[in-house]
């Protein structure tokens, strides 16, 4: 065939296609797009949101969302060097954790919503603990119009114990399945507050195994005014119960109570992008505390500055820094001797000494520095985030009211196609802002831990772990907790804790909701 005839044949063929065409007939359909519920476009996710929201961007923000329901088993055994996690304890004991868990998103055009709860037992083989139930329930609803967005949420836990610096006892979260972590697989691309400590809703530092109950409702609302600025505004409420008391610190009946806590929080702010790369903002915060304490409540007001750098699907920066003014009214303790007051005694050896101790109205005012860093990064097969945070918080019951220096260091990093190891690092440093409503005889405490573990994949469901954690909780005072029922008790200020995990962790492949 010459080149003559092919062009003829060409033409022939495409004359009958468009022929075929006209009469009615239709050319072959693409392959249809992916389900993203009810025939509706996957909601647009932003590369470099504004800085001064509450959520921190994902690292892989092509991921494309999905309508799905997972449901999931968690199980696992610790052997614990100080299961009480009391001051000066070592008493060897096991803990067996059973959980189950339920995560739901379901995606429409401009309306979406997610809920992530895990709940189930742990068996604490020591006397006077025994059977212990967790629940843990997130939920998440985001609505998207042309120029913003509005979230609401809710994070919901009932835990034995503290949750700081536990992620690494389970292997995934605390606990075995992210509980203690703010719900991984919801529609926001961190946790709750996954850059902004200011809506802590109370802090997990664990410490005794005292149960508690915290819940923390979170709304906010971007709005892009310019391609290139936005507004937004966040508002937040907290509260933090504790159901017993000091006790297990000691071994002894101390009769000091831990101090629940109320927090409102409301921030507004300002962003401005300068490249696509980079932004700063401008945030001034209100952060209201009041507590189970009789006349302890405090006020701060949180001006800061902020710069954003991000590389879409790499790295994630985030610098905020400024001042803190912290008003608080409270009844302050003195000592006095008929009705005169007596300096330089301490408030604690009043009695002791022949003195009153009485308590008298004081306003103080303090001028603060807080500040926060967060760094994330996505290494070829190595991720890593750093962060630190300066803020008030509550106290993690201990005070009421601290002023909290928080570092937190995670890796992970996968050896081969079913192996992967990851690594935790954390400290906390608390100072006491208020004279009264402490239940400790302390001006400081510190937390720190270190963990690290291996991930096995034994199937597309099935997944292995077993990993190592070590905690430590002091007090700069020798004896935080005094020791009055038992004679001859020893009186410590730290708290030592080792913990070894194995478990298992079986979630099937998600289930479409289209």
């Amino acid at each position: 065939m010459n080149k003559g005839q092919i062009i003829l044949t060409l033409a022939l063929t495409m004359y009958a296609a468009s022929a075929a065409w006209a009469q009615g007939d239709e050319p072959p359909a693409p392959p249809p797009a992916p389900a993203f519920g009810q025939d509706n476009p996957a909601p647009t996710v932003s590369e470099n949101p504004p800085i001064s929201a509450i959520d921190a961007p994902g690292l892989e923000p092509h991921a494309a969302p999905e309508s799905f329901l997972l449901p999931g088993l968690h199980f696992s055994e610790s052997l614990d060097s100080n299961v009480g996690n009391s001051l000066g304890g070592s008493s060897f004991s096991t803990v067996t954790r059973g959980l189950g868990s339920l995560t739901m998103q379901k995606l429409w055009k401009n309306f979406a919503v997610a809920a992530d709860y895990i709940g189930g037992v742990a068996y604490y083989a020591r006397s006077g603990v025994g059977l212990e139930q967790l629940q843990q329930l997130d939920v998440d609803t985001r609505i998207n119009w042309k120029r913003g967005r509005l979230a609401v949420r809710d994070a919901f836990s009932y835990l034995p114990e503290g949750t700081f610096g536990a992620s690494t006892y389970g292997g995934e979260g605390a606990y075995g399945a992210g509980l203690g972590s703010m719900g991984s697989s919801m529609l926001g691309a961190g946790a709750f507050g996954g850059q902004n400590n200011a809506f802590n809703g109370g802090s997990g530092v664990s410490l005794g195994q005292v149960p508690r109950l915290t819940n923390l409702g979170l709304a906010d609302v971007i709005e892009n005014l310019t391609p290139k600025s936005s507004v937004t505004l966040s508002a937040g409420y907290g509260i933090t119960h504790f159901y017993g008391d000091v006790t297990s610190l000691t071994g002894s009946p101390a009769n000091i109570f831990f101090i629940g806590s109320r927090e409102e929080t409301a921030q507004v702010g300002y962003d401005r992008i300068l490249n696509p790369k980079d932004q700063i903002a401008l945030s001034y915060g209100y952060q209201g505390f009041d507590f189970a304490t009789a006349n302890s409540a405090f006020h701060s007001n949180v001006v800061q500055l902020m710069y954003g750098h991000r590389v879409s699907g790499r790295m994630d920066l985030t610098i905020g820094v400024g001042p803190q003014f912290t008003h608080i009214d409270q009844l302050a303790p003195v000592c006095d001797y008929l009705g005169i007051p007596v300096l330089g005694v301490p408030p604690t050896q009043c009695t002791s000494l022949g003195f009153n101790l009485t308590f008298v109205p004081q306003k103080a005012n303090h001028t603060s520095l807080s500040g926060r860093i967060s760094l994330r990064y996505k290494f070829p097969k190595t991720t890593l985030s750093l962060s630190f945070q300066r803020y008030n918080t509550s106290g993690s019951g201990l005070f009421a009211g601290s002023l909290s220096n928080i570092a937190h260091l995670d890796v992970e990093r996968p050896l081969s196609r079913v192996w992967s190891v990851f690594g935790d690092l954390g400290y906390s440093k608390n100072q006491r802002l208020q004279l009264a409503g402490t239940t400790v005889n302390a001006n400081t405490f510190t937390d720190g831990f270190a963990g690290a573990g291996l991930h096995r994949q034994f199937s597309r469901s099935l997944r292995g772990f077993v990993s190592y954690q070590f905690n430590i909780v002091s007090f700069d005072t020798a004896c935080p907790v005094p020791v009055t029922s038992i004679s001859g008790a020893a009186c410590s200020n730290i708290s030592q804790r080792q913990v070894g995990s194995i478990g298992l962790d079986w979630t099937p492949r998600p289930i479409r909701l289209d």
